[in-house]
């Protein structure tokens, strides 16, 4: 809700929302205010917005993973075009009903696969389209999720339990698969897998640890998931910026951790600094989903703390009921001949992806991280090693590399497209990527090789 509400706010004349489906009613009536939605355009669930008449043209599904086919078939049959957000069902099942239905209705639909729409990884597959490295032989391909994120998305989040939400490898690395099999350009032939849950466990508990870090942790000076260091601290958030080529966001981050009295006083007279000083954005947002603290805008350090108490993020990250891997590795073999692997962890210094793409003629290396992105491209024949594009860290540096808009645009632009073109994350092409995360969910448990066109068959007829 806040990607796509923010680009209506930007873009009011490309997109106004009208209705709202929200069971948080603090979220649901913070967001009609945003948008001037009306009182009677508001509902509390998504059943009762699509039991409507159509209200307009396209409908953003945003819900849980496991509340995807439902709403988005009801929406495909009542006419509207869908953007939904990935991934795009938490079973095969669902996956295959709502690319069949989006193909009989003829209707467009959308996934929210954003990092295509990135310039990081339009310029690889242009590279790679153009034969700069020769034909494709291999590519390393890494999914470095940070400790943080991971404690916060996976081990105390809404991502935790694989039976609230989805596996691991569909839930996170979509997204990757994705990239692989877009990059490569051709069907993926065998997947093998492994990995397994093996830090975020109850047996690795501190010795009378407390449920909640604030009860009393005896090791709350020296956790590093200790929860008012990541919320009210925001240690991930500076270290992001510590990371950055930019001499300014380093001095910030400095003067919040040592000097957090003076960048109050500073952000009196610079507000954007405000922000920094008592910190509202991912991670600390989702705390406040259902607080009367967030209707009363109030992100002290004091409601925050108080939030903890009681919110699923203040868990000790090793008394939680979270079940999904903390490290995976998937092995593919295309019917090209090329090969890929691609790594998952939850305990990076900094998020981002690395990769390395092995050619005939070159080879590239590439860092799309939280902190700035860049493509190097070192030359078999001549041996020079060249930068082919980099991106800095700024105060205005939008998630996903910029992808949530371009993507929001590009959908936007085949809705009104006369020809009705579907996207270039349209379902179809999506969903061979969710084929790829169920078949090495598959073979983590099983251990077996899977072969992928009988397993897209058998897919097909479900």
């Amino acid at each position: 809700m806040t990607v796509y509400g923010q680009y209506a706010l930007n873009y009011p004349n490309r997109l106004k929302f009208v209705a709202v489906a929200e069971p948080i009613k603090s979220r649901r009536e913070h967001f009609a205010r945003l948008h001037n939605i009306p009182l009677k355009s508001c509902f509390d669930s998504w059943t009762d917005l699509l039991e409507k008449e159509q209200l307009a043209n396209i409908a953003f599904i945003c819900t849980q993973d496991q509340m995807h086919i439902e709403p988005t078939i009801r929406a495909l049959k009542k006419g509207y075009d869908v953007l939904l957000e990935k991934p795009m069902a938490n079973t095969l099942e669902g996956c295959i009903k709502i690319v069949k239905c989006a193909e009989n209705t003829g209707r467009i639909l959308g996934i929210g696969h954003v990092l295509r729409y990135t310039d990081f990884f339009s310029k690889i597959t242009e590279l790679i389209r153009n034969k700069v490295l020769g034909e494709i032989v291999n590519i390393s391909h890494s999914e470095n999720v940070s400790w943080y994120h991971m404690a916060h998305s996976f081990v105390r989040g809404n991502w935790r339990n694989q039976a609230q939400s989805s596996p691991m490898i569909l839930a996170k690395c979509c997204h990757d698969l994705d990239l692989l099999y877009w990059m490569i350009g051709a069907l993926p032939k065998k997947i093998s897998s492994f990995g397994s849950l093996l830090h975020f466990t109850h047996n690795n508990a501190p010795k009378s640890a407390p449920n909640y870090c604030i009860e009393g942790c005896p090791i709350e000076n020296s956790c590093l998931y200790y929860a008012p260091r990541i919320y009210i601290d925001i240690a991930p958030i500076l270290q992001i910026m510590k990371y950055s080529n930019n001499r300014g966001l380093r001095f910030l981050a400095n003067l919040r951790k040592e000097h957090k009295i003076w960048l109050k006083y500073l952000s009196k007279v610079i507000k954007p600094l405000n922000s920094l000083t008592y910190w509202r954005e991912w991670p600390v947002e989702p705390l406040y989903f259902g607080q009367d603290a967030y209707e009363r805008e109030d992100f002290s350090d004091g409601a925050k703390m108080e939030i903890l108490r009681s919110s699923p993020y203040g868990r000790c990250v090793y008394k939680c009921d979270n079940d999904v891997v903390d490290h995976q590795v998937v092995n593919i073999e295309f019917m090209n001949g090329a090969t890929a692997t691609l790594i998952m962890h939850g305990f990076s210094e900094r998020e981002g992806r690395t990769l390395r793409i092995d050619g005939t003629r070159g080879t590239l290396f590439g860092e799309f991280r939280d902190c700035g992105q860049k493509i190097t491209i070192n030359d078999h024949y001549n041996g020079e090693e060249k930068i082919i594009f980099t991106k800095d860290l700024t105060l205005n540096t939008k998630a996903h590399g910029g992808g949530d808009d371009l993507l929001i645009s590009a959908f936007l632009d085949n809705v009104l497209d006369k020809d009705k073109s579907q996207p270039l994350t349209n379902a179809r092409a999506i969903l061979e990527s969710h084929l790829m995360a169920f078949a090495a969910h598959s073979s983590r448990l099983s251990g077996q090789v899977i072969q992928m066109k009988l397993f897209r068959e058998k897919a097909e007829k479900l």
